[in-house]
């Protein structure tokens, strides 16, 4: 029997919930071939470490415990990704694996890549392809890096394949759909059966917008946080915002002073998230995995950035792209009830079937070590 070794990289919540997705398709792969196995193993870089945005998910998600915690923490770039590499490296001396496989744009998958990629072993990225054509963000430099030393590519949509051949690279990609979809599918029945978040917090199904706010072009910004905050207080209607711990940070002693329409909770499970976010009448978000849940859930999605990587929700009506501007952002609010959003019968098409991660481990099977 041939067996393939698999390290892993993750350490963000939207990591956890990809990997999720793939280690199960691992797993069933591995129960239904005896010729091959694919063994893998789960570096978590401790990039998010508070318990809300980190163990419970592996928890909650049945992802296989990573075999270790490099515990790296918060910090500058630099900083993080510099000892990232420090102990991925190590860890790759240790398991030497014939595959890397790394999820997303965080610094993480950068530093997953690189490391990986200086000992010659060879990378699998899942969601490449992405791009925003904005440099000035740090997922975007993540996302180039990681794809150009990655030797497969699997890429959610055709507009990523399309990134990818125009940056001259040209093969092991492989368009499989959205791992993302796959988790949405598995879990929002789980979450239907096991999440009690609507009653704890007392609420009615569209009787509130969700809000998310992450990534450093806002949380790092003071006029662009000020603006959206100044935003949600002028729009109708409860807004429930779970912080994310950069976030708590960035807002400081600011939630006194937040409008009372504006419910400041703490970061919710995933299965709670997916709760919310169906049962919402609008979302808006700074994210790209809520933005597709959006979508999957039918539910109009307003993003706070001034561009997108998933160009396709743009271009079929269901997405506003507004960035930080104060009358963008409650303008859109005011549209969303005429989003083609809810009207739309085939949400999957835009990304896959809901089989991607079957997909990734049937290629990583037979083309991972070729």
């Amino acid at each position: 029997m041939r067996t393939i070794k698999i390290l892993t990289i993750v350490g963000a919540r939207p990591q956890f919930i990809k990997a999720a997705a793939v280690s199960r398709a691992i797993d069933s792969f591995n129960r239904e071939n005896q010729d091959i196995q694919l063994v893998e193993r789960i570096v978590h870089t401790g990039q998010h470490y508070d318990e809300n945005m980190s163990q419970i998910f592996f928890d909650q998600l049945k992802i296989p415990h990573p075999c270790v915690n490099l515990e790296v923490g918060s910090g500058s770039h630099g900083q993080q990704t510099g000892q990232m590499l420090e102990k991925i490296e190590a860890e790759l001396l240790i398991e030497k694996p014939d595959i890397v496989l790394i999820y997303g744009d965080t610094n993480s998958t950068l530093a997953g890549a690189v490391a990986a990629a200086k000992m010659n072993i060879p990378v699998a990225h899942v969601e490449a392809g992405l791009r925003s054509f904005n440099r000035r963000m740090p997922e975007e430099i993540n996302r180039l890096v990681a794809d150009h030393l990655s030797s497969l590519l699997f890429c959610p949509t055709d507009t990523s394949v399309k990134n990818l051949r125009n940056e001259g690279i040209t093969e092991g990609i492989y368009q499989v759909g959205d791992v993302m979809y796959d988790s949405v599918l598995f879990n929002s029945k789980l979450a239907e059966k096991s999440s009690n978040i609507m009653k704890r917090l007392e609420l009615e199904a569209k009787s509130y917008c969700l809000a998310t706010i992450h990534r450093a072009e806002n949380t790092d910004d003071e006029y662009r946080l000020n603006n959206i905050l100044t935003a949600f207080s002028m729009i109708d209607g409860i807004i429930i915002l779970p912080v994310h711990p950069r976030t708590r940070k960035a807002l400081g002693d600011k939630p006194r002073s937040i409008d009372s329409n504006v419910h400041v909770i703490d970061p919710v499970p995933y299965l709670d998230m997916l709760i919310l976010e169906k049962n919402a009448r609008c979302i808006l978000t700074d994210s790209g995995g809520v933005q597709k849940e959006a979508y999957w859930f039918g539910v109009p999605c307003i993003t706070l950035r001034d561009e997108t990587e998933w160009v396709e929700l743009v271009e079929a009506g269901v997405n506003q792209v507004v960035g930080a501007d104060v009358s963008s952002i409650v303008n859109a609010i005011e549209k969303t009830e005429t989003f083609a959003c809810r009207n739309l019968e085939h949400k999957s098409e835009l990304y896959g079937n809901g089989h991607s991660a079957e997909q990734i481990a049937a290629i990583l099977a037979t083309t991972s070590i070729s």
